[in-house]
């Protein structure tokens, strides 16, 4: 099973790199096939990962821009899924756990047990039902 949660860190000593963090599983997760993979390598070697890197990069600069946003709530009605083992999950517990505070138009909040963060990836039918039954409800 591919938990996202044990395979990197997100703390580090000064003398590693993020790449230092991370473990090479001894099998692909059965989400991910080995020509995925090899599109995915295609693409990266081709492009390279600075727009995926500049999003992280740009973070400060966002919540900057955003500030006006500070304190603001969802309405609409709202779904949320997220994998029980999604870092972000992880990292940003208490915000998943008062999401009703935040998100008063929320109609479920979800984890899949054993996904990580790519859910629609790693369990595209649990995910795609959810948000079909979501969307009926409206």
């Amino acid at each position: 099973m591919y938990c996202s949660s044990t395979q990197t860190r997100s703390l580090f000593d000064k003398s590693e790199t993020l790449l230092d963090t991370g473990t090479v599983p001894e099998m692909l997760p059965a989400w991910l096939s080995e020509a995925d993979l090899d599109y995915y390598v295609k693409e990266f070697k081709r492009t390279g990962f600075r727009g995926g890197l500049n999003w992280y990069r740009n973070m400060d600069r966002n919540w900057d821009l955003t500030s006006f946003l500070c304190g603001a709530k969802i309405l609409q009605p709202s779904l949320f899924v997220a994998g029980e083992f999604d870092g972000v999950i992880t990292m940003y517990r208490q915000g998943f756990d008062s999401l009703e505070e935040t998100m008063p138009g929320l109609r479920k909040k979800v984890l899949l047990s054993g996904a990580g963060h790519w859910i629609q990836q790693e369990r595209p039918t649990e995910v795609n039902d959810l948000l079909i039954e979501f969307l009926k409800s409206l």
